[in-house]
């Protein structure tokens, strides 16, 4: 008995090994089995009369040698009454499990936009495995031609889409960029407004090259003519809707009131001819003054140097970066254009895009009970800008 006793913590030992290795060789721990998985990249939204379409990029890998590597990529299309009923749809059509953790960009149909878009979001939002960055853009028609397209300097049209949304891009204040996440924290806050960038189209017959300017890509149609993607404009949306677009100039705008540019360029003229800046530093606010009456401060300071002019210059002016009082002057008139430009469409279609009903309702709850309803349209703006040459 007493031996028993003394080999029983050794059985109980064995047992619990037994069990741990049996636990270890039998689980997947989650791993993703490609030959069973739908590895969804992007995702295309867009409305019928029923429901929803959704148009899922997959990727399908390719060959790992020199000619045949990187990722291809395939397009299922489905239906149904809701966004999740197209994912089983697909599932049904594929036998592959589509899976959302890779997803990064989620395109939206230019009509889809003018609902509720988080009709369109809600699966998204919902999905635990779906990454809060994955970019969010509204398209120009509908959202599966230009997931269907196929691109000239990617293998996978969402990839070069993506190329659209680079830091590079957005730095340069052509392109404001927008996630699932904060396109979400925009809609439930209390200015119900947020923005997303909007994609065009720009056929561009014969080039087989990419354009390489900041906030375009090349694509080719089903017909073989190369397109050019640009976002360059920027939809705007109050209550989940699109509501408006903002031009270049007020898309270039809004990003220097965000702070968000650095070495992007916009022009001036000098004694009546044009000439190019860039933006070295960028330091932009808006903020409402709730004193008396409210209204709005847009105030912007960059500091720029001479890119280029449109004329020749002699070499001692082609060695410094120094800009005269004269572009100086016509810069801060450019700039204040641009802002009261963006101000105005944002007052015309009431997308409070700056936060402004946030910041009243942090002040005064008191204040905003009685000026949530009536606060944009009556609001005026106080716009300062000014231009500064590097030293």
């Amino acid at each position: 008995m007493r031996k028993f006793l003394k080999t029983v913590p050794m059985k109980i030992y064995l047992i619990l090994l037994a069990v741990v290795l049996f636990s270890f060789i039998s689980n997947d721990f989650g791993l993703v089995d490609i030959q069973k998985t739908a590895i969804i990249l992007a995702a295309a939204v867009d409305k019928t009369e029923e429901g929803f379409a959704l148009t899922a990029q997959i990727a399908v890998p390719k060959g790992s040698d020199r000619t045949t590597g990187g990722t291809s990529s395939v397009e299922i299309e489905a239906e149904g009454k809701t966004v999740s009923d197209c994912i089983s749809a697909i599932f049904g059509k594929t036998g592959w499990v589509p899976k959302l953790v890779f997803c990064d960009l989620i395109l939206i149909g230019e009509e889809a936009a003018k609902d509720d878009v988080v009709e369109d979001l809600n699966y998204f939002l919902r999905n635990e495995y779906m990454p809060d960055s994955c970019r969010l853009a509204v398209c120009e028609g509908k959202a599966s031609e230009f997931i269907s397209s196929k691109s000239a300097i990617d293998d996978a049209s969402s990839l070069a889409i993506q190329k659209l949304f680079s830091d590079a891009a957005e730095k340069s204040g052509m392109v404001m960029v927008n996630t699932l996440k904060n396109f979400a924290i925009g809609y439930y806050g209390v200015s119900e407004s947020s923005y997303l960038p909007f994609l065009r189209k720009q056929r561009q017959e014969g080039s087989q090259s990419a354009n390489s300017e900041a906030g375009s890509a090349l694509g080719t149609d089903s017909s073989g003519v190369e397109q050019v993607y640009t976002a360059n404009e920027t939809a705007i949306f109050r209550k989940g809707r699109m509501v408006g677009r903002l031009s270049q100039e007020e898309t270039f705008a809004f990003s220097l009131l965000e702070g968000k540019v650095f070495t992007g360029t916009f022009g001036a003229e000098e004694k009546g001819k044009p000439v190019t800046l860039t933006v070295m530093k960028n330091e932009g606010d808006v903020s409402l003054l709730a004193d008396g009456e409210p209204r709005a401060k847009l105030s912007l300071q960059v500091t720029v140097r001479l890119c280029c002019r449109s004329i020749s210059s002699p070499i001692a002016d082609i060695a410094t970066d120094k800009i005269t009082p004269d572009i100086v002057r016509h810069a801060e008139e450019t700039l204040h254009g641009y802002v009261k430009s963006l101000w105005d469409t944002c007052k015309r279609c009431e997308c409070d895009l700056f936060n402004l009903k946030r910041a009243l309702y942090r002040s005064s709850l008191e204040k905003y009970a009685a000026l949530k309803d009536s606060l944009l349209p009556s609001l005026t703006a106080q716009i300062e800008t000014k231009v500064l040459s590097v030293k």
